[in-house]
């Protein structure tokens, strides 16, 4: 199905719902999961979201099988990462979030996770760099050094790492993710509406004031490994299971240019 949703009570729980692929994110989903935000964003009477996965997988990233552009209109990158939202979504993660996976955990508001779950940025082992807000995103939710361990040597973070490194607000048992991510929905659907929407309005605006030079900055990166032949490399080793055979020449990083500001 690709993305599917159910509202219980004043909570809309979000699916990512193509377990047969990881749940990694096609174009269809992008435009899935878009919608589902847009249906918790116009719901006068929905107090929060809770975007989880299908199967054993929260999200393996981008479906690197499907060129097509994973942006929309109002999400940005994956229908969510770039959209503006008044309406809390916590993330439960019910397993690996890896990729793009991981960065939409990023851009949720509060996570919940199983025992089971992992967290990575493996882009540079194919070739490429994160370039769904992880880039600027992981530095500021978890330790710098830790951020670029996972993000230069591709290694992933356990639940327990990353509970004890404040990631999350809770870690539970694989078959309590969800109705432990509903209890805090709950919690959130205690306090007042505009309270709830301009509490998070400030904190995202505050927290990320600086995010239209982190996503400059990711868009010159994405373009010098896009110029660069590591990038065809990346995708042709995983496309065939094998070890990428990587060119040892100077990276193509082209001219910033514009203004970042």
């Amino acid at each position: 199905m690709g993305v599917r949703t159910e509202r219980r009570g004043q909570t809309l729980v979000i699916w990512l719902d193509r377990p047969e692929k990881r749940n990694a994110m096609s174009r269809e989903m992008a435009e899935g999961l878009e919608r589902a935000i847009e249906e918790m964003e116009s719901d006068d009477g929905i107090r929060a979201g809770v975007l989880t996965g299908a199967g054993p997988v929260f999200c393996a990233g981008t479906d690197l099988k499907d060129p097509r552009d994973k942006r929309t209109e109002r999400g940005g990158e994956y229908g969510l990462l770039r959209r503006d939202r008044g309406t809390p979504l916590i993330a439960a993660v019910n397993g690996p979030a890896l990729g793009g996976g991981f960065e939409i955990v990023l851009a949720c508001d509060l996570i919940v996770m199983s025992e089971a779950a992992t967290f990575g940025l493996p882009e540079t082992r194919r070739g490429l760099a994160a370039t769904g807000g992880g880039l600027f995103r992981a530095p500021t939710s978890l330790p710098y050094h830790v951020a670029l361990e996972m993000m230069l040597t591709g290694r992933a973070v356990t639940a327990a790492r990353a509970y004890a490194l404040g990631l999350a607000a809770e870690v539970v048992p694989a078959d309590e993710v969800l109705p432990a991510a509903m209890r805090l929905a709950d919690e959130i659907a205690l306090g007042g509406p505009s309270g709830t929407a301009e509490t998070l309005r400030a904190v995202r605006g505050f927290v990320g004031r600086d995010d239209h030079l982190g996503w400059w900055m990711t868009a010159r990166a994405k373009d010098a490994v896009v110029a660069h032949p590591d990038a065809a490399e990346g995708r042709a080793a995983f496309a065939e299971r094998r070890t990428p055979q990587w060119v040892y020449t100077s990276a193509l990083v082209p001219s910033p240019g514009g203004d970042p500001s």
